[in-house]
């Protein structure tokens, strides 16, 4: 049986328990703060990002992983595996999926790279899946089969307290930034066809604007697989993930709720107390 790595760029935001638990391995994106770039997850922090963001009054640089650093990943990768598998972040965000798959084309089939038309642990669902199916005994084209299928199905959105970041990265307009600062408005950010947009506008303390949105989705979004929800957020107050995971727990939809911090990429672009309910919703149809 052919010996699969299943990878990911570092959006994925999973938790290191879960990555270890799986074996996934990572390839960084680059995190650029003033005149040094750092990689994320390895030597910078969303700390780090907030605290430069504050004393700047401009984001970090989120820079896309170039061909040569992926052919590299690959070679690496491949002194101990016969082939590879790697998940990107949406080509509609980043060029990185198209990078990386320029430099797949030299491994004679040995290297897939699957585009999430997603982020966070929208991705991370998706390498989680792609894992299973590894343990269960698919060979590398069934599992590639089996993922592109099933994308379509990832719920992922989130909800923001403030639109500053998604502003200054040209992700929302001036008028809307006026607005919801005006207004307080909390509005949902959700990933429709590998791009985000606006979804739903929520006003009040984010403890009970996190409630009402997740409620809102679960109900929109009625038909989750119940393996898993995840509840994914940018260093937020601890009542909001509570909040969250009450509104989770008690739709009693779910076998399992992992919470998980966003990375530094992800961070870059949302802000602090950004959080969001991920799960695939297919039912257990998969």
């Amino acid at each position: 049986m052919s010996k699969i790595a299943i990878c990911s760029d570092s959006s994925l935001d999973l938790s290191k328990e879960l990555i270890e638990e799986n074996n996934i391995h990572i390839i960084p994106f680059g995190i650029t703060l003033g005149d040094n770039t750092f990689k994320d997850g390895i030597d910078v922090t969303i700390q780090d990002i907030f605290k430069y963001v504050e004393e700047t009054k401009t984001l970090p640089k989120t820079n896309a992983i170039n061909s040569a650093e992926y052919k590299d990943f690959y070679d690496s990768m491949l002194k101990e595996h016969d082939e590879v598998m790697l998940f990107c972040l949406s080509s509609e965000m980043s060029s990185s999926f198209n990078n990386a798959y320029i430099a797949s084309q030299e491994y004679n089939g040995k290297v897939k790279v699957v585009d999430s038309r997603n982020l966070s642990t929208g991705v991370g669902m998706q390498v989680i899946y792609a894992c299973e199916l590894r343990n269960q005994g698919l060979n590398s084209q069934e599992i590639f089969d089996a993922v592109h299928n099933r994308r379509g199905s990832v719920q992922a959105s989130f909800v923001v307290e403030k639109l500053n970041y998604l502003h200054k990265g040209g992700r929302c307009n001036s008028v809307q930034l006026l607005g919801a600062n005006l207004l307080k408005i909390r509005p949902s950010i959700i990933v429709n066809q590998g791009k985000m947009g606006m979804h739903k506008k929520y006003r009040g303390a984010m403890p009970e604007v996190v409630y009402k949105y997740c409620k809102d989705t679960l109900e929109e979004f009625n038909n989750p697989c119940s393996d898993f929800c995840f509840i994914t957020h940018s260093d937020a107050e601890p009542e909001m993930i509570e909040a969250a995971e009450k509104a989770v727990l008690e739709s009693g939809k779910f076998k399992k709720i992992y919470k998980t911090t966003a990375g530094a990429t992800i961070t870059s672009h949302c802000g602090k107390n950004t959080i969001g309910i991920l799960y695939y919703n297919d039912g257990n149809n998969r």
